[in-house]
């Protein structure tokens, strides 16, 4: 048996395999028929990003859906954490977000959430898988008139943006505030400007006109440069970059300046710490995190706890530890008294809080975190052998980690959703990390590229 889910749902190029509309007809009848309950007539919940795809994958969807007996409600372009959302408030029995969030457009996905909001655990993404390819789903179907029903929701929107405004202080404003907003083409293009205009700001936009095919096109959280001009350029009070699908955030500040995720999460864990919403003065981050937010946690006395790269990881350790925020450099952050997932409008939204609260600008709070230089390469790979057994990638990471001693670190490992390997060197300067980097890519490209 093939498996289906990576560490995000299922990905791949749409129109092949897995993102075929045969494939997200299997995954639709084995969600429904996972979710169903005696008594009670389920409901899957579906939105989508831009992509020119999602049209396809959408119907095939239904059509499983429906097939099992299950209605589903169609919600149209809406960031993932807003299906997140909905699910939960709306009690429905599950929601479906048909997304490759930061990948190219030619890419596609399907990710699941629970009734309660949250990421299917493993092993109700393992029984699906079981379903699809058990490839005995047709003696399942119900009878002709128990078959489901399809419906259009026309204030999903609406619903989210008033969850989205109830996150931000009451007792704060942005009225006189000028904030950029870089949507990546994707899922916020319509929500995001929508809610900080709801909330006062003066609102200028980049990338909102989706066409299917220019998601994350140079723009986005990967891209914040147009972003960090037009700050300048307007003299705006801080901008925000989303990724395709909205989950994550990178702000840059008024001087053009761009912030990692990592900085963000310091800025949002002092404030919290300081009004004493920090649960267990603990703060959740991965193994990529920069060395830096390390040094900033010891100087403000808060603790932190490493996982694996992903943010279900992320949220796993979170709800064991009693946690309230926690995420990735990449600016996938969660608040956990505030949502279920990673929210990049939400994001944006505490920081605005945390600089309403400690009247300051937002290069001013960034400087609670030195960032040291990192250098990131990802190298294109045929095979995934454990890079553990592979000498000749383990001797350069050795030999590079003598070298850095404690000034440094270095971190290799495979990407979640693509077929590549990260590598990634942090160290004193610029100049040292770079050729360190390329020299240990160098050695995995020879190795297993």
């Amino acid at each position: 048996m093939g498996k289906l889910f990576g560490t995000d749902g299922v990905r791949g190029i749409a129109n092949q395999y897995p993102m075929t509309a045969e494939m997200a007809m299997n995954i639709g009848r084995a969600t429904a028929w996972q979710f169903k309950r005696k008594g009670h007539t389920p409901k899957i919940i579906i939105g989508k990003d831009t992509r020119l795809s999602g049209y396809m994958l959408e119907n095939a969807l239904v059509s499983g859906i429906c097939s099992m007996g299950v209605d589903a409600i169609l919600v149209g372009v809406i960031p993932t954490p807003g299906i997140a959302y909905l699910t939960n408030s709306m009690r429905a029995d599950a929601g479906i977000v048909i997304s490759a969030s930061h990948n190219p457009f030619q890419d596609n996905g399907i990710k699941i959430f629970s009734g309660d909001g949250f990421k299917l655990p493993d092993e109700k993404e393992a029984a699906i898988e079981e379903m699809i390819f058990a490839n005995n789903m047709d003696k399942l179907h119900p009878s002709p008139s128990e078959l489901g029903k399809a419906y259009r929701m026309d204030d999903a929107r609406g619903r989210y943006i008033v969850f989205l405004k109830h996150t931000f202080p009451k007792e704060h404003t942005l009225e006189g505030t000028r904030v950029v907003l870089d949507c990546a083409y994707g899922a916020t293009y319509r929500v995001a400007p929508e809610t900080f205009f709801e909330l006062g700001a003066e609102i200028f936009t980049l990338f909102d006109q989706p066409n299917g095919k220019n998601i994350n096109v140079k723009c986005g959280s990967q891209h914040p440069e147009v972003l960090a001009g037009e700050i300048v350029r307007r003299k705006a009070d801080v901008g925000f970059a989303f990724d395709g699908d909205g989950d994550r955030c990178i702000a840059v500040d008024e001087t053009g300046a761009v912030l990692t995720g990592d900085q963000l999460i310091a800025i949002c864990a002092n404030v919290m710490k300081k009004e004493g919403t920090l649960t267990n003065n603990l703060v959740i981050r991965t193994v990529m995190s920069n060395i830096g937010l390390s040094v900033a946690f010891q100087k403000l006395g808060i603790d932190s706890l490493m996982t694996k790269v992903g943010d279900r990881y992320v949220l796993e350790e979170m709800q064991a530890r009693g946690s309230s925020i926690g995420g990735e450099d990449s600016g996938h952050i969660i608040y956990l008294h505030e949502h279920t997932t990673g929210d990049g409008i939400l994001t944006a939204l505490q920081v605005m809080a945390a600089m309403k609260k400690e009247g300051k600008p937002l290069s001013e709070l960034a400087k609670i975190m030195a960032v040291f230089p990192q250098s990131l390469i990802n190298v294109d790979t045929k095979s995934r052998p454990d890079i553990s057994t592979v000498p000749a990638i383990m001797a350069v990471i050795r030999e590079v980690e003598t070298k850095l001693g404690s000034q440094g670190r270095v971190l290799v490992r495979y990407s979640g959703t693509q077929n590549m390997c990260r590598v990634m060197v942090e160290g004193p300067t610029h100049e040292e990390t770079e050729r360190y980097c390329s020299e240990i890519a160098a050695v995995v490209k020879t190795a297993i590229g």
